[in-house]
């Protein structure tokens, strides 16, 4: 009997997470105009890991699809596209500094840790913004971002949302959480 690595997916994971993939990609052309599902398929196949972490995506309700492809480094680009922040990274603070800081009610993780585990980097304000012109995300929820260090170090921390038909990006406090309010990834493969 053959042991799967925890970062490994059997075939019957991998099986379910390209036909999740594929129809995504399919269903919203528009997020990737010229690009090939087979090549995004090949280009897959051979990284155990980034499936692992594109799989740990979709388990925790983010929708992954390909955005756009980087030609200089020749990979493709991945973003959580779920219609709202995803389900399963909600009630978070920003990083592991702001979750030691709460002495009670810690919430159960940070944005920053879960993305670390799952192999994948919080998106930046401009990812967010570039995001934000493939569909309308985040109108009833919000997502953290990756803050710069400056605004850190003050201990804040920033997030964005769509309201009122404009992106939004605001801050708060680093150790704050809400029921509404997640982190949306990106992954390069």
């Amino acid at each position: 009997m053959t042991m799967i690595s925890k970062k490994q997916l059997s075939a019957e994971q991998r099986e379910e997470l390209f036909s999740a993939l594929k129809g995504r990609f399919e269903k919203n052309m528009d997020r990737h105009k010229n690009l090939e599902w087979t090549k995004v398929q090949a280009k897959l196949g051979g990284n155990t890991e980034k499936l692992w972490s594109l799989n740990e995506m979709e388990r925790t309700g983010g929708e992954p699809d390909v955005v756009g492809f980087d030609e200089e480094t020749g990979e493709y680009i991945f973003y959580d596209c779920s219609a709202e922040s995803p389900k399963g990274r909600r009630s978070v603070c920003y990083d592991t500094k702001a979750l030691e800081s709460r002495k009670e009610h810690k919430p159960k993780d940070s944005a920053i840790g879960m993305a670390s585990e799952m192999g994948i980097a919080v998106l930046t304000e401009q990812q967010y913004t570039e995001l934000q012109k493939l569909g309308k995300f985040d109108s009833k929820t919000s997502s953290w971002l990756h803050t710069p260090s400056d605004i850190r170090e003050l201990g804040g921390a920033i997030f964005g949302d769509w309201r009122y038909g404009h992106v939004f990006v605001y801050h708060n406090g680093a150790e704050s959480y809400y029921a509404a309010r997640g982190f949306r990834g990106s992954l390069r493969v």
